[in-house]
């Protein structure tokens, strides 16, 4: 691909707020000049390039513009952190259980007002469950991207509090925004404060916020939706799961999906030899999008900084090897 072309792909890219292959076609051109000699230039532009990816791979990485809380709601803005995200379910690799549900619930949303005549409610209380960077939290994400909603991190840090009634109150401040403030709020981790009530070490506030929890969740009638995530669910109370619309399970990515991942991080590169991607991700079942995700990156940089202009599959198979 010539410089031209490089150029088009990048503003394309950036034109369709697809970060993924924006990065990527910004890589291919350090590749480039690294190739022609122009190595500073190419180590200027791999560093403005990693400075980027670092800021957007913050959770829930502000990609148009974070979501202003009001002076008078200074509690929201202890409890809570706002994004707006663009990302969606196309840009996620799921099984098609998964997706499916995923859908389900975008389409009842979409179609809240006329289901609502009928006295129906559309799904909006999904519980999450699987390892971790198998997708539970971008998929908040994603159903914001889908619907056009901010999605708001409820900041358990500073949620529970040692006094007593206090972090009940502040639960109540985060229900009272739901129907305010229409979003996807996420309980990520939701284990450490969704855990059993009976268990003996845990503290009388953290059992406290519990009930609070699945009295509010019980009533809970906002337009918002709420999602709980968590990697432990046997720690989680029983008469949790009963309170969801849906549990929806993310297992590890199966051999298609890791292959599919590969694919989709590598696509803008070429390979120096012919890559069974089959046989790759076979041999690397068990790890998480997550660490397939870093595994690319890295054969990337790899090709960037030794002045090549194709991936080689050794570091491909380096990188994941070192993860598995």
């Amino acid at each position: 691909m010539g410089a031209t072309e490089q150029i088009k792909s990048l503003i394309k890219h950036f034109g369709e707020g697809d970060d993924e292959r924006f990065i990527s076609s910004a890589l291919q051109i350090a590749a480039s000049e690294a190739q022609k000699g122009h190595t500073a230039l190419a180590q200027e532009l791999k560093s403005l390039i990693d400075k980027a990816r670092t800021k957007r791979n913050q959770p829930f990485a502000d990609r148009s513009k974070t979501i202003p809380i009001l002076p008078s709601q200074r509690d929201l803005k202890e409890l809570l952190d706002v994004f707006q995200p663009v990302i969606k379910l196309k840009d996620m690799v799921l099984d098609s259980n998964t997706r499916s549900s995923l859908e389900k619930l975008i389409e009842e949303q979409n179609n809240w007002q006329l289901l609502r005549q009928y006295n129906l409610q559309p799904k909006r209380k999904l519980l999450l469950i699987g390892p971790p960077g198998c997708g539970k939290s971008m998929t908040a994400q994603a159903i914001a991207g889908e619907l056009g909603i901010p999605v708001f991190i409820v900041r358990l840090d500073g949620l529970v509090s040692k006094f007593m009634g206090e972090s009940i109150a502040k639960l109540r401040v985060i229900f009272d925004a739901m129907v305010n403030h229409r979003g996807v709020y996420l309980f990520d981790e939701f284990d450490s404060i969704g855990s059993h009530r009976n268990q003996g070490q845990d503290v009388g506030e953290i059992k406290r916020v519990l009930n609070s929890f699945l009295i509010n969740i019980e009533k809970a009638q906002s337009n918002s939706i709420i999602i709980c995530a968590t990697n432990l669910p046997d720690m989680l109370d029983k008469a949790l799961f009963r309170r969801f619309d849906e549990v929806i399970q993310f297992p590890l990515p199966s051999e298609e999906e890791i292959f599919t991942m590969l694919r989709r991080q590598l696509q803008a590169f070429e390979f120096a030899e012919v890559v069974d991607f089959h046989s790759i991700s076979r041999e690397f079942l068990g790890l998480n999008f997550s660490d397939i995700v870093r595994a690319c990156e890295e054969t990337i940089k790899a090709m960037i900084l030794s002045g090549k202009t194709r991936l080689q599959t050794q570091d491909l198979i380096d990188a994941l090897s070192k993860r598995k």
